[in-house]
């Protein structure tokens, strides 16, 4: 089907587009950009007067826990999620049951996606068997099948030479390393941030340091193979400044956050013991939050990222030491965005698109997605206007675990197409 989209203020910093246009698709591709366009016979206009239209969104790092958890959410339910939170394409981390390991996992959430019909799933293949840490996983097959990265997030690879053999082997097929930093003898007991904030209610820390010590190592093993490396959820401003050093270089160093480490700190969790505020990393520092921040603002950080974590009621209403480690995001992050970010004038439109659209895709290898003509009908129009309130009823998550519930954000995705296909129109995700 033919859509015409009327009078919207496109933003494309690939191609310097920042200006109010018409775009008619047709098919799976932009077939016209440009002003006072015609609707051709039989196409669907849609009045954007008002609303931004960007390159479709990319969220790099989330969990839709198919197969195995499938309690907590499916590649359909994610998929919802996604789409409602104005995404086109989203990244599976491999922390399955069983492992995304093989080809054939790899082959199960791709067909499994096509099959929901509402977004592009780019899996995400296991460094190593099972993400043991203690073989390689069948990285080349997994390559053949469309696997987009690797990484044994949720862990982390904890021997140096077993990462040293994950990432010359990855380095040959052109993918990304992805290195959730974590040294697991540092961080054991750890479920809380290591400092005031375990001191003040009583719990065993998880200290930054697990964390950037293995960020340093990662970045000197990439010195040494050459192997593309990605950050996963930078939570400090020390590991922040490793990542501008390896840049500044010239290695091949990229790094992502999460909105709850750029929106929230250690001093949002209080004696009401809110699990929904317990992650793996852990919310940091005033601090480190502000360096983050900045890090969006300066270029440093490349991506904006989930790490959607769906969980249960039961895993989370309980004791903050057995509730599990994460929050949902799809459908927050976007709107977090722009209420904290955009409208305050801290960056721009284009900046937004870099790190949710342009950068991840590049990360990823993913093929450019651009509004000119000729390209891929992978669209996210934004109404910023548009005020949401968080309630579980908001979300189309399978889970309701959100750190952010009970805030009042401002802006939100209208629609989004997908190969041409209307996915979300007017917020309301397709049947």
């Amino acid at each position: 089907m033919a859509f015409l989209l009327k009078g919207a203020h496109a933003v494309d910093p690939q191609i310097g587009l920042d200006e109010v246009v018409d775009v008619l698709l047709d098919g799976k591709e932009i077939v016209e950009v440009g002003h006072d366009l015609e609707a051709p016979e039989g196409a669907e206009v849609i009045d954007a007067a008002g609303k931004y239209l960007v390159p479709g969104l990319v969220d790099m790092h989330v969990h839709f826990r198919d197969p195995g958890f499938e309690y907590k959410e499916t590649i359909e339910t994610g998929s919802r999620a996604a789409t409602h939170g104005g995404f086109t394409d989203v990244a599976t981390m491999p922390n399955t049951d069983p492992v995304t390991d093989t080809g054939t996992g790899v082959r199960y959430q791709i067909d499994r996606g096509r099959a929901a019909g509402l977004c592009h799933i780019r899996p995400i293949g296991a460094l190593t068997r099972g993400e043991k840490g203690e073989a390689l996983a069948e990285i080349g097959d997994m390559v053949l099948e469309g696997a987009c990265a690797f990484s044994d997030d949720g862990h982390g690879v904890q021997g140096a030479g077993m990462m040293r053999t994950c990432m010359g082997y990855v380095s040959q097929f052109d993918r990304v390393a992805i290195a959730h930093c974590e040294d697991e003898s540092l961080t054991a007991h750890g479920v809380i941030n290591e400092g005031k904030a375990s001191t003040r209610l009583g719990m065993f820390g998880w200290p930054a340091l697990g964390e950037e010590l293995e960020i340093y190592r990662d970045i000197e093993l990439c010195r040494l193979t050459g192997c593309p490396l990605h950050i996963a959820h930078i939570s400090t401003e020390k590991g922040l400044n490793l990542v501008r050093a390896a840049k500044a270089e010239g290695l091949p160093v990229t790094c992502e956050v999460t909105p709850h480490h750029l929106f929230l700190n250690e001093d949002d969790i209080d004696s009401t013991y809110n699990t929904n505020l317990k992650m793996n990393p852990p919310l940091r520092l005033k601090s480190d939050m502000l360096a983050l921040r900045k890090g969006i603002v300066d270029g440093s950080i490349d991506c904006l990222v989930t790490d959607h974590a769906p969980h249960a009621q039961h895993e989370k209403d309980c004791e903050w030491e057995i509730a599990f480690f994460g929050t949902i995001g799809l459908e927050t992050s976007l709107p977090l965005m722009l209420t904290n970010m955009v409208r305050t004038g801290e960056i721009s439109w284009s900046r937004l698109v870099e790190v949710m659209a342009v950068n991840p895709r590049r990360v990823l290898r993913l093929a450019d997605v651009k509004i000119e003509k000729g390209s891929k009908a992978d669209l996210t129009l934004i109404d910023p206007e548009k005020e949401i309130t968080v309630t579980e009823d908001y979300f189309e998550s399978k889970s309701k675990n959100s750190a952010f519930l009970g805030d009042t954000l401002m802006g939100v995705a209208s629609d989004v197409f997908v190969d041409g296909k209307r996915t979300l129109a007017n917020g309301v995700v397709a049947q």
